[in-house]
């Protein structure tokens, strides 16, 4: 590898390390509520400076997030305007009316709505803004709202498997699979499922006081109409997705095109402005990630590279995947699963789309044993936080005990099938 004689190899490794660790402290803490690239930005200048990656390795890794983080935009925007225009309200009062005033009916939808709008819109939309709305459902009729609630955090994880859309790790992977965006949604679709069975299953055990607790049916009130327009422009983008998979084209400009639609139609109605609609797109956290793969190159480039390449078994057998999908959860929960997938990626990416698929799976169901272990996860809990409810540690380690080994061990057999039957 190449590195500058400034430093020795182990004080390159400690400083990289370093740099990681307390960017991600940064990213925890959020001192002064400061954006996440406050933190990565001058620790990707220091990497760079210092010699513990070279410019040429640090351009490199920008230009394949580039297209990532540019798709991560329009898609953040995409789900800011189906909010603007009423569609998580309209789910919430869907839920709301099916569930009869039934806390287990209401599970039962919240789960249905948190793995539809995770899938398509990502995790960031669940844990924004279908969580509010949870919240607030819950309260019209009356039910507790822990199960909700945490059904929101564990399902914006659990249920961001099936498209590349559904997640930045899966973009990621997505980018390193060579897979087709159908062929990617036919690998994971059983997967997904399995998953979200899991979870269903043990939230119901779990939290089985809090769902036998009594509610009633949703006063009577205005509800807030089916967007129907939003509903097609979202279906066409899906539609788009596929289309430029198979035509090789960035699934980047599927998503810019429905963002551009819905944009202009808002724009038009003056329910927003330029200014709301270029902070929807989050521009702070897209630098935060384009940092944050220098960072992370600069400790692949240090030993962790070797280390992970040495650690992973090799082929996609059901042991190797197993063994792949476990120190990708647990890689996750160390150091958080956006630099865990940036990080794995390099060594399973050569062995196929299996073992890829496979560090997608721990990466995005491991984080629901420990705040730390996705970003969707800590902006969750300041959400839930910010409604007056105060998310306890200890039901969120039992429930994470409970359901991350079993996730990860059925949607593995899953994939595993899955790769087997479908080539």
């Amino acid at each position: 590898m190449e590195r500058s004689s400034a430093l020795s190899t182990t004080s390159a490794e400690i400083l990289a390390t370093g740099l990681l660790l307390a960017t991600l402290a940064c990213v925890v803490l959020r001192p002064r509520n400061w954006p996440e690239a406050v933190a990565a930005v001058p620790a990707a200048a220091i990497a760079i400076g210092l010699g513990t990656v070279t410019p040429a390795h640090a351009w490199s890794e920008t230009k394949e997030l580039l297209p990532v983080v540019g798709f991560l935009a329009a898609i953040l925007l995409l789900s800011q305007l189906c909010a603007d225009d009423g569609l998580f309200r309209a789910a919430g009062d869907v839920v709301a009316r099916v569930c009869h005033g039934s806390p287990k009916r209401m599970l039962g939808g919240v789960f249905a709505v948190a793995a539809a709008v995770t899938a398509v819109l990502s995790l960031d939309a669940t844990v924004v803004l279908l969580t509010p709305v949870v919240f607030a459902t819950a309260t019209r009729i009356g039910a507790r709202p822990r199960p909700h609630l945490y059904a929101s955090a564990h399902l914006a994880n659990s249920a961001s498997l099936l498209l590349p859309v559904s997640n930045l790790t899966n973009l990621l992977a997505f980018a390193a699979s060579g897979l087709t965006f159908s062929r990617f949604a036919g690998l994971m679709a059983l997967p997904w499922l399995v998953a979200v069975g899991v979870e269903y299953a043990v939230f119901r055990r779990y939290f089985a006081d809090d769902l036998a607790a009594p509610a009633h049916e949703p006063e009577p009130g205005e509800e807030t109409g089916v967007p129907v327009f939003t509903l097609v422009v979202l279906a066409l983008t899906l539609a788009g997705f596929v289309v430029t998979s198979f035509a090789g084209i960035e699934p980047l400009w599927a998503a810019l095109a429905g963002a551009l639609v819905l944009g202009a139609r808002s724009l038009a109605r003056r329910r927003s402005t330029p200014g709301e609609l270029v902070k929807a797109l989050n521009l702070p956290f897209c630098l935060f990630v384009l940092a944050l793969g220098i960072v992370v190159r600069a400790v692949a480039d240090n030993g962790l590279g070797d280390g992970i390449a040495h650690v992973l078994p090799d082929g996609s057998s059901l042991p190797a995947l197993l063994a792949i999908a476990g120190v990708a959860a647990v890689l996750a929960n160390l150091i958080n699963n956006l630099p865990a997938i940036l990080a794995l990626l390099p060594a399973v990416a050569p062995a196929g789309p299996g073992p890829v698929l496979a560090a997608l799976i721990g990466v995005n169901l491991g984080p629901n044993l420990t705040y730390v272990g996705s970003l969707a996860t800590l902006l969750w809990r300041r959400i839930v936080h910010a409604h007056g409810t105060e998310p306890e540690l200890g039901d969120f380690t039992r429930l994470g005990l409970l359901t991350v080994p079993a996730t990860l061990l059925a949607s593995t057999v899953a994939l595993w099938a899955g790769l087997a039957l479908l080539g």
